[in-house]
């Protein structure tokens, strides 16, 4: 099995870059998550609630263990978001397209976390 397949079946999934417009990725990946099953943790510092879940102002503020973080922020925020989920002793994120950079490679390579550089909402399927 390979990262892709074995971070997929992990059921506790965080979205850092969630969001309450529809027509946005951040949106469309929450929704799609919990159409699958997986319980999701809507990530934004400014919004109470993203697709009727709770969402959570930061990755710290989360009680349940997150298994994976999936990224929809852009590289500048991203690499703090490496930052928490390292601090938090998360083990997995997937980084959406327009979220990667070397340095957040470089960050997970030194700090034992691993990536997927992968479009979870394709990757679900319609």
């Amino acid at each position: 099995m390979d990262l892709k397949e074995k971070t997929m079946n992990l059921k506790n999934w965080a979205v850092v870059g969630a969001t309450d417009k529809e027509d946005r990725m951040g949106y469309k990946i929450v929704e799609r998550l919990k159409e699958n099953g997986y319980n999701v943790f809507p990530v934004h510092p400014k919004l109470k609630e993203v697709a009727g879940l709770q969402c959570y102002a930061d990755l710290s503020q989360i009680e349940a263990k997150i298994d994976v973080v999936d990224i929809v922020v852009n590289p500048q925020i991203g690499i703090k978001v490496m930052e928490t989920i390292q601090k938090e002793g998360i083990k997995y994120a997937w980084l959406q397209p327009g979220t990667r950079s070397d340095e957040i490679r470089d960050y997970a390579a030194e700090n034992d976390i691993e990536l997927v550089e992968n479009c979870i909402y394709a990757s679900l399927g319609a």
